[in-house]
């Protein structure tokens, strides 16, 4: 397994639930807010999670932007600009990633 990378909103207490789960664990802490994803990077990373972007976009804060029906290159555009739009948490090990909700989910993608 390659090292794990966690995209992680501080503010969202799914993601800091996520984040309690994984402690004992090595990782990278990915501030995504402040830390940009390219959309190379975007574009790998739904590759991981074997989704679209148009199934790993928050519906909510894609209204109040007043963004819907987007092409998957149009969303990767989207949230590479507005990174407030991916549904978080995400955990990777690189090859594979999900969605960690509910944050639970993390303890079986460790296993």
């Amino acid at each position: 397994m390659t090292r794990l990378v966690y995209y992680h909103n501080p503010k969202c207490s799914k993601s800091r639930k996520g984040l309690e789960l994984l402690e004992g664990y090595q990782f990278d802490l990915r501030h995504y807010l402040k830390d940009l994803l390219t959309e190379s990077e975007l574009l790998q990373l739904f590759k991981q999670l074997d989704l679209s972007p148009s199934e790993v976009f928050r519906k909510k804060e894609a209204k109040d932007l007043g963004l819907q029906d987007l092409s998957d290159s149009e969303w990767i555009m989207a949230i590479s600009k507005h990174p407030i739009l991916l549904e978080r948490p995400i955990l990777s090990d690189g090859i594979k990633a999900i969605i960690a909700r509910p944050p639970e989910r993390i303890l079986n993608f460790l296993k």
